[in-house]
């Protein structure tokens, strides 16, 4: 019985002697050197991200002014394609109108006409389209055809898309560059603990500021694991 005693004196004895006040110096010392790092670290790839998101930023405003000036020649080609249109429904209705009267000589000069206007102011597409109304039973514009009008402006919407893709990984850059500021300002937090543990001249009082740190670096420093690096970033 008394040997027990003895041994559960002496574990309580040594448990007491680990955290001495040398060794507590020690080991404070050595977190303000791991925390130093880490702080420097977190700086470091928050600025990185910073980085990114102002180039992303700038990137993604000089796709969408691309992507709105190529928006505005598209709208221009479709204005430009309806009038081209419209004067071939004016020469198509003066075409059946001859037709009606007999006159193959004037039907004939129309159909020219017609042929002429498609093949210098159609693009491909467009007279594919022209084709495809002419055959179509009732009346039918060629801007009627599925995915026609949308093809003017479907590079437009690629590019004004990629720039919006690429504004939103700017703000995913902004948003992780806070969350490593947040990182920062906790080893900060941690730094200031470590610093103050001195002025405590009772032992057990030194101790729980140092566990408090030592909790706080922890968190951050598991929280700063969940933080994406900067897209690109290599050591």
């Amino acid at each position: 019985m008394s040997n027990n005693a003895e041994t559960t004196a002496q574990a309580k004895a040594d448990k007491k002697v680990f955290f001495t006040e040398e060794r507590l110096e020690m080991l404070i010392a050595i977190f303000l050197g791991i925390t130093a790092l880490l702080t420097a670290w977190a700086t470091w790839i928050g600025s990185l991200h910073g980085g990114n998101q102002a180039t992303n930023y700038t990137t993604s405003n000089n796709i969408a002014a691309e992507g709105n000036s190529m928006w505005n020649e598209a709208s221009q080609q479709y204005m430009q394609d309806l009038m081209v249109w419209n004067s071939i429904v004016d020469y198509q209705t003066e075409l059946e109108i001859a037709e009606k009267e007999g006159d193959d000589e004037k039907a004939e000069i129309i159909q020219d006409k017609i042929n002429i206007l498609i093949y210098d102011s159609c693009s491909d597409e467009f007279a594919d389209a022209i084709e495809w109304a002419f055959e179509q039973e009732e009346w039918a514009s060629p801007f009627d055809k599925e995915g026609f009008k949308e093809s003017y402006y479907a590079e437009a919407q690629a590019t004004l898309e990629e720039s919006q893709a690429v504004l939103e990984q700017g703000q995913e850059d902004n948003s992780n560059g806070d969350r490593f500021g947040l990182v920062t300002v906790i080893y900060s937090l941690v730094l200031f603990l470590l610093g103050i543990v001195g002025i405590f001249k009772k032992l057990p009082n030194r101790k729980i500021v140092f566990f408090v740190s030592v909790a706080f670096l922890l968190v951050a420093f598991i929280y700063m694991l969940t933080i994406p690096l900067p897209s690109g970033f290599t050591l």
